[in-house]
């Protein structure tokens, strides 16, 4: 059994998914793959199917309607944990994220429980954004750290690799994102349970075909969450005074 998987959640994205595990094999070819198709109407379930009878380390699973990232990777991540993986990874299928970078993730994963792939420790390496794209995802950053606490340059960052004890102590059933926030979601999680997190820099390039799925539902739905998150964070700092001064305890 390969000990890495590389997660990959697919709709429309039949221009692109030869070519990202070319690139994923060319990279690491003990990896396995797992493409999470919901339902492409273009046939991307039907041609990573063609895939994988011809290679066995291509896997694919097939959700019935299009119900976004964040189920995706849950299923995605249940599937890896019943196949005892040790390392787990989040990548797009439109080549933004390159695959060369794998074994430096795992490389960085000797000695952290989750790497998170930054566009912008220690500056910033995008290929192809307007800057106005680039404002908005800083912005975005910003506000997650403000609001969260979480102390990391690129908390939106997809392209992440677990360490599968990590998800097997993060509780599947209660990640409540199903957009973008659900890479913050998930990252706080971690961060919340006390794993060790470290970032190293990785170049983002736009994707090269295809169309993006950000819309203004994913962008209210992770300003929404990253709240809740806040929420969370102060909840559990009362608990944690709470078990240090307890009612009637002297003073």
């Amino acid at each position: 059994m390969a000990d890495i998987l590389v997660i990959i959640p697919t709709y429309n994205e039949a221009e692109n998914i030869r070519a990202i595990a070319a690139a994923i094999f060319a990279s690491c070819p003990d990896a396995h793959l797992l493409f999470v198709d919901d339902n492409s109407p273009d046939g991307t379930g039907r041609q990573a199917d063609g895939m994988a009878q011809t290679d066995e380390r291509v896997h694919v699973l097939h959700k019935r309607d299009k119900q976004g990232l964040g189920r995706a990777y849950i299923a995605g991540f249940k599937w890896a944990l019943e196949r005892r993986y040790g390392y787990i990874f989040e990548m797009d299928a439109d080549l933004s994220h390159n695959p060369t970078e794998i074994p430096k993730f795992i490389a960085a994963a000797q000695k952290a429980d989750l790497i998170l792939g930054s566009r912008y420790v220690g500056g910033i390496r995008i290929i192809n954004w307007p800057l106005n794209r680039l404002i908005l995802s800083k912005a975005a950053s910003l506000y997650v750290r403000l609001v969260t606490g979480l102390p990391f340059t690129d908390p939106t960052s997809g392209y992440k690799c677990f360490r599968r004890e990590v998800l097997e102590a993060v509780n599947l059933e209660r990640i409540r994102s199903n957009g973008y926030s659900f890479q913050i979601e998930m990252t706080h999680t971690a961060w919340k349970l006390g794993f060790r997190i470290v970032e190293v820099p990785i170049i983002f390039e736009e994707r090269r075909s295809g169309q993006s799925k950000m819309n203004a539902t994913i962008v209210r739905e992770a300003l929404a969450m990253v709240l809740r998150l806040r929420f969370r964070r102060q909840r559990m700092q009362n608990f944690d005074l709470a078990r240090e001064h307890p009612a009637g305890a002297d003073r």
